[in-house]
């Protein structure tokens, strides 16, 4: 096909960044990660090239929760992953789309991974979710030069013209005659509601801070809501706990409440809240007790609920009993650390599922080929967020606006972890000073993925 490239080169870097406060999710507590920055340069068939910018934070934590290896050292072999995959990009010598590029890149995951464990000499190898997340910052690189060399937005280059064959090629029959532009927003949303995380250990009002960090910005719950006039709240649970988890939803809901009652203007939407149980559940029964438990003690705290996420282990195959259709009955539950493949969509479909949770982290080319089957299969969306600061936070805002179905965007690096924001914060005020707590969208429309890094001032 006339506009298929190949990849010249891939660099990849890194970037620490420090938490200002720790963030507890599913029984860790993060404190600090690394960035990892990929420049790609990309050639067409008739020479022309473009360079194309990717970053997404390291995520190991999140990626590879094992008890058998120490932190550290997951992290090295993310890195390590990320540096090889990158290599060989450019060693393949392949041409066709970044789709086709990064599908046949993931071919070769399972056999790297393979190969670091023999390597480091490890107890078990690197799991599928942390494999996409070291590849995912190449691949968000590759879909950008692409829709740079044609001065396109990537987003618009996914119809047969610049692809070249249907969604049957990829997804099966279903999709025939169909095109992966058949499944993005064109134009994007222009603003969206950002979700706030509420961390296990994050404080609500001052009762429950210890000590305060004292740099500008706010450090509660009711802080945040008065400064950035937030309406949208995701809550960590931890599944082992009911009593504990439905008394957090109750609080939470209270302290939202009691905020938006001292600010004098009312929202100018619905207040909503996502519960996110990050696996803990080791039954159904669990979830349903917290959802009945909210409904039956304050029942506009489960009028706002939006969405469940991932009550149960992301292993699958080890509950097929778990069928979590119950629930699902009777608010949206999506699947987040499960979904890895298209063979986890449609497992998760049959143990009940409603909903998918889609992450850039997971790379561009995974979430705009899952999305187009969740959307097709009618399915609850959403796009979850890896404490993505500057870059990877656009990247993940762009996916949200372009997504049909999407209604809000999360994002948590303004909480822990702002200074990695500083250098993008003039060029994007729309999307790093909430007011409203609403996202400007229309910021990310220019080429490539929507956003150019280069802007970004360096000086911070």
């Amino acid at each position: 096909m006339s506009k298929s490239i190949t990849i010249v080169s891939a660099i990849v870097s890194f970037e620490p960044v420090a938490f200002r406060a720790p963030l507890k999710f599913g029984g860790r507590v993060v404190t600090n990660t690394d960035l990892m920055n990929t420049e790609v340069r990309i050639r067409s068939q008739d020479g022309q090239e473009s360079i194309g910018f990717g970053s997404m934070p390291l995520g190991n934590v999140w990626g590879w929760p094992t008890q058998r290896i120490d932190e550290p050292q997951t992290a090295e072999v993310v890195r390590v992953f990320g540096r090889r995959i990158a290599f060989k990009s450019t060693s393949n010598q392949n041409w066709g789309h970044p789709i086709d590029l990064i599908l046949e890149l993931q071919s070769q995951f399972s056999e790297l991974a393979e190969e670091l464990r023999i390597e480091y000499e490890l107890p078990e190898p690197m799991p599928k979710l942390a494999q996409l997340v070291a590849a995912s910052s190449l691949d968000a690189a590759v879909h950008d030069s692409y829709g740079r060399l044609w001065n396109k937005n990537s987003f618009e280059t996914l119809s047969p013209e610049y692809l070249g064959q249907d969604l049957s090629n990829y997804l099966g029959a279903d999709f025939a005659g169909e095109s992966l532009q058949d499944y993005i927003n064109s134009p994007p949303a222009s603003e969206l509601p950002l979700y706030h995380l509420v961390g296990g250990l994050d404080p609500l009002t001052d009762d429950d801070l210890t000590k305060r960090i004292n740099d500008g910005l706010p450090e509660t719950l009711k802080e945040w809501i008065h400064r950035e006039r937030i309406t949208h709240f995701k809550i960590k649970l931890g599944g082992t706990d009911p009593q504990a988890d439905v008394q957090r939803v109750l609080k939470t809901h209270q302290v939202v409440c009691e905020s938006w009652g001292e600010i004098i203007s009312a929202p100018s939407r619905e207040i909503s809240y996502s519960l996110d149980f990050n696996e803990g559940c080791q039954s159904v029964e669990t979830v349903l007790f917290v959802i009945e438990q909210v409904r039956d003690q304050m029942p506009l705290a489960f009028e706002r609920v939006q969405y469940i996420e991932q009550p149960m282990s992301r292993n699958l195959q080890d509950r097929p009993d778990f069928d979590i259709s119950r629930a699902a009955a009777i608010k949206p539950v999506v699947i987040d650390e499960s979904l890895t493949d298209f063979e986890s969509f449609h497992l998760a479909r049959k143990l009940g599922y409603s909903g998918v949770a889609l992450k850039a982290c997971k790379g561009q080319t995974e979430s705009l080929l899952i999305a187009a089957m969740a959307v097709k299969a009618g399915m609850f969306l959403c796009v979850q967020d890896l404490t993505c600061p500057g870059a990877s936070f656009l990247h993940s805002s762009a996916l949200s606006a372009r997504i049909p179905g999407v209604k809000a965007i999360e994002g948590n690096a303004r909480q822990y972890c702002p200074s990695a924001n500083k250098r993008w914060e003039s060029r994007f005020p729309g999307m790093f000073e909430i007011k409203d707590g609403a996202l400007k969208t229309t910021e990310l429309n220019g080429p490539g993925l929507g956003f150019d890094p280069r802007s970004a001032s360096s000086d911070g």
